[in-house]
Formats: structure tokens, C-alpha cells, sequence
């Protein structure tokens, strides 16, 4: 008998990608935080972004489009683009500073979900000159321990390829970066994780400013202790699933075709 000729399958296309379930809810998960973010004041007018990879696909991500305030973003503003920066699905725009800073950091790094936001707190910690949360203040902060990165050198926008590098390489293994005299990266495995970690971060950063503006000395627990909080922490995560279950009763999505 002769054997059949088997064609080989043809790779899904970007369209089709975009409306698979999977992406569908990933869709909806994003903006969901981007939402969240400018209810929890940690967005800024219509810059920086929030992006996750396209599963089984590490040269894929979706990301919110270039001029939209946050707080309407829905499902289907969100671009899926790959890591060139070209746009592969959507009905709008990219920023490019997004393209260079996300892209490179998905790249190099591996993680799976990037926010990077100007929120007010953490920023303020990149203007001094620890330029970062001290993990052995709050018990807040004890989460972070020997999870923080700092990017010490400030450069100016990221407008090119070797910024976003530079940025992802200094993230070292880590999946929290303070970006000196700019803002900070919170990476994770899921988007409900890395959201809650960003929310927590900005609380932490908040209690760490109010406790210097005091004047008064500051009381660090030591280093071990902080280490067994934030391994407590990594080992039940189920809170934040239910943080982010939380949110999507509180910010429904906008209307559909607004």
C-alpha cells in the first residue's frame, strides 16, 4: 500500500490566535489589571503598559494599545504583537518605548507577565539614593526579599533596542526592578500574581515614606526573618487569585463597540 502523503499543518494565524479562548481570557485578565492599576491610582495619563506572552508562543505577547487611559480598557483594545514590535492583531496602536522595554524584557528574561507603571510611591524610593524599598521594613515589604533588582542608571526613554536590554539584563533572575529616577517592573508567572505583587509593592513603598517623612529612625526586622516571610508568602498564593476574582466583581469591563 502506498503511504499517504501528509501535509504538514499550516501555523495558526495571528487572527486566530487572538480569538482562541485561552488568549480570549488572557485578553480579559489584562485589561482587568489595567483597570484595577488606575483604580488603585498606579497609572499615569496614558503611558506605560502591562503585557503578557501568548502561550506556547515566546515570540507573541499581548499588550494595552497607545492612548487609551486604563480605566477603559476592555478585552478587545488589547494588541497582540511579537517581538519585533509589529503589530499581529487589534484594532489599535503600540507606544514604542512599550515595545523596546517589554519586548526585551520577555525576551532575555523569560517572564511571562511585565507591568511596569510611574506609580507614586515606588517611584519616589528610585529617586533616593538606595533607589529601592528596603524588603526588612514592613512586613509588606518582606515579601520582596532577594526578589529586587535595581537598575541604578538612569538613561533617558526607551526608544531603542539596547535600553530595553539593558533594563532586562539588570533584572538578573529577579522579577521585581526598581528603574533609578523612572519607575518599577513587576514580573510574574500569571497575571493575578504579578497584579497583586504590584499592588503590594506600591503599599509597601507608601508605608516606607510615610515612616521616613517621620523623621524617626527606622526599625528593620533582620534578614532571615524577612527571607521566611517572603517564602510564606510565595507558598500560599491563593489570596491573590482571590484578590484578582475580587476586582473583576468590583470593575466590570467597559461596554462592548463603545
Amino acid at each position: 500500500m502506498q503511504d499517504t502523503v501528509r501535509t504538514p499543518a499550516l501555523p495558526e494565524s495571528a487572527d486566530a490566535q487572538y480569538a482562541a479562548p485561552r488568549v480570549r481570557q488572557l485578553r480579559e485578565d489584562l485589561a482587568l489589571a489595567l483597570r484595577a492599576a488606575a483604580h488603585h491610582g498606579l497609572s499615569e495619563g496614558v503611558c506605560n503598559h502591562f503585557s503578557v506572552m501568548l502561550p506556547g508562543a515566546q515570540d507573541r505577547y499581548l499588550i494595552n494599545p497607545r492612548g487609551l487611559h486604563w480605566s477603559e480598557v476592555g478585552a478587545d483594545d488589547i494588541v497582540l504583537i511579537d517581538v519585533r514590535g509589529e503589530v499581529l492583531a487589534g484594532r489599535h496602536r503600540v507606544e514604542p518605548t512599550a515595545l523596546f522595554i517589554h519586548g526585551a524584557i520577555h525576551r532575555i528574561t523569560g517572564h511571562a507577565v511585565v507591568l511596569h507603571v510611574h506609580s507614586p510611591y515606588a517611584t519616589a524610593l528610585t529617586l533616593t539614593a538606595d533607589r529601592a524599598l528596603d524588603p526588612t521594613l514592613s512586613q509588606n515589604a518582606m515579601r520582596f526579599m532577594d526578589r529586587l533588582a535595581i537598575d541604578a542608571d538612569y538613561n533617558g526613554l526607551a526608544l531603542d533596542d539596547a535600553e530595553g536590554e539593558r533594563i532586562a539584563r539588570a533584572m538578573a533572575g529577579k522579577d521585581v526592578a526598581f528603574l533609578a529616577n523612572h519607575g518599577v517592573v513587576v514580573a510574574g508567572a500569571t497575571i493575578a500574581h504579578a497584579y497583586d505583587d504590584l499592588y503590594y509593592l506600591e503599599r509597601a513603598c507608601l508605608h516606607q515614606v510615610i515612616a521616613q517623612s517621620t523623621g524617626r529612625p527606622l526599625a528593620p526586622v533582620n534578614a532571615a526573618l524577612a527571607a521566611r516571610v517572603a517564602a510564606q508568602v510565595q507558598s500560599e498564593r491563593e489570596q491573590s487569585d482571590l484578590f484578582f476574582e475580587s476586582l473583576r466583581r468590583m470593575l466590570p469591563a467597559p461596554a462592548a463597540g463603545r
